[in-house]
């Protein structure tokens, strides 16, 4: 493998988040140049620096290897992380070495989960970065290079199959480029289109683009403390149930959907189940909402119950109540929406709808099979036949997901954190969900847990967000020969 090679790349991504670390610095210069200017500006010539050594000294390569295109992928995504935290550190405030680290993480991961006691405490430029971060790893740190660099040839083929999961290419007919251009075209537009529609019910514009920046990313990071309760506006919950809603779809079906081509949402199998689970479940939370009086109201609590559903469910992270005081029925519902999240090709994390429903599938076969041992069965998705090697990543990707999960519940236990946090935690952070239940509620944050916690929920967050095995593959040392 050449390394010279992956650094050259490596650094075209890191001249990239530069130019956002550098329009961050420009939106602290233009609001009377606050306390994050310089540190903003450092942070982009730090990161500069990093990304241009590689383009002077690394000749470009023709070719790169499936080895060479991993390494890029998994080694852009990481290095990003790190200079994330630069104008964190830089800053100071609540961010300690280990803070910085979580919050670039979660950003970048589009977790949206903070150690931030006091958001609104950060001056526009660094609030700014924060939707930055979380804006780029919303469609992917390499996918935005590969649009801006057509000359790529090959490479390009090679990277974006790194980059996008096999499930999220099911429902693409196109060249890579195409889809590349097909992504990015959706994102921005449901980006623009949300900025308009907060606008109009009432946030301020910096507010708007801000959250219009969260929740196509399905973050969830919010320019306020309260998250989106600060507002107290049915007609700003309404807008982000829709839009959390658009971005947990497959970016390619919203595309064929809007260019009246055939495989669209109307045809398209995920999308019933996705949203037959979203209303099925709102409207169940919301019975046991309006039944425990919590919510004067049954509108107002359908209202309150979709909305939490559909934040976690698009693992946005949104909220508008504590849930930690909702019934215990509605508690096990978020948390069941937690683990299985939206559809592949969308901005979400999690188990992904899509292998739900392949394994319901895949048992309703077996027990055909038992009844019928020489019949042949077929199972499809969206009208595709599924190949075999593709539904045995199926339970093999569910059950190291869930071991994953187990394993940081138990080690949050042993760092003396209860159980529902430690275990709801771990959910949301494996899922790039956010908030949890317990200290890491939808009205609390991470903050006052141990550093190793912190640590280990990043982890699970980097885990989650590279689909496990692209992560697991870095520490396996004959790999790298």
């Amino acid at each position: 493998m050449r390394l010279d090679v992956v650094l050259r790349y490596v650094g075209i991504v890191m001249l990239f988040i530069a130019a956002f670390l550098l329009l961050s610095a420009g939106i602290s210069y233009f609001n009377s140049m606050d306390s994050a200017f310089y540190p903003l500006l450092l942070s982009a010539l730090l990161t500069t620096l990093l990304g241009i050594f590689p383009l002077i000294f690394v000749e470009r390569q023709e070719q790169l290897t499936t080895k060479e295109g991993f390494c890029i992928v998994v080694g852009a995504w990481l290095l990003a992380c790190v200079v994330g935290m630069f104008p964190y550190l830089i800053w100071g405030g609540e961010f300690s070495l280990i803070n910085a680290w979580f919050e670039s993480v979660s950003g970048f991961t589009t977790t949206g989960a903070t150690v931030l006691n006091d958001i609104e405490s950060l001056p526009r430029g660094l609030l700014f970065w924060r939707m930055a971060t979380t804006w780029i790893g919303g469609i992917g740190v390499v996918m935005f290079v590969l649009v801006i660099l057509p000359s790529m040839g090959r490479n390009k083929l090679t990277l974006t199959n790194l980059e996008l999961s096999s499930l999220a290419k099911n429902n693409y007919r196109y060249r890579t480029q195409t889809i590349v251009r097909i992504l990015l075209g959706v994102y921005v537009g449901l980006t623009v289109a949300s900025m308009l529609l907060l606008k109009l019910a009432g946030m301020n514009w910096f507010d708007a683009l801000c959250h219009a920046m969260s929740v196509s990313a399905t973050s969830g990071f919010s320019t306020k403390n309260a998250s989106i309760a600060y507002y107290n506006s049915p007609a700003i919950d309404w807008v982000l149930i829709f839009s959390m809603m658009a971005a947990g779809l497959h970016f390619g079906l919203i595309f064929a959907t809007v260019t009246g081509r055939r495989n669209n949402l109307f045809r398209s199998e995920v999308a019933r189940w996705y949203f037959g689970m979203l209303f099925f479940c709102g409207f169940l939370i919301a019975v046991s909402l309006f039944a425990a009086d919590l919510y004067p109201t049954f509108s107002a609590a359908f209202r309150g119950g979709l909305f939490q559903f559909v934040s976690l469910f698009t693992t946005t992270g949104f909220a508008t109540a504590d849930t930690n005081q909702w019934t215990s029925f509605a508690i096990v519902l978020l948390l069941f929406g937690s683990l299985v999240c939206a559809c592949a090709g969308s901005t979400s994390g999690g188990l992904k709808i899509n292998r739900l429903i392949l394994s319901l599938k895949m048992i309703r076969a077996r027990l055909s099979q038992q009844q019928h041992p020489n019949a042949i069965i077929r199972i499809r998705l969206d009208g595709t036949i599924q190949e075999r090697e593709a539904l045995h990543s199926v339970p093999v990707f569910i059950v190291t997901y869930l071991l994953l999960i187990l394993i940081g519940t138990v080690f949050g236990t042993m760092l003396d954190v209860d159980l529902m946090t430690s275990f709801s935690g771990s959910i949301a952070s494996m899922g790039n969900v956010g908030p949890g239940f317990g200290a890491v509620g939808s009205m609390d944050n991470f903050s006052a847990l141990p550093a190793a916690f912190k640590l280990s929920n990043s982890l699970l967050m980097l885990f989650g967000r590279l689909e496990i095995f692209g992560l697991i593959q870095l520490f396996f040392i004959k790999w790298w020969r």
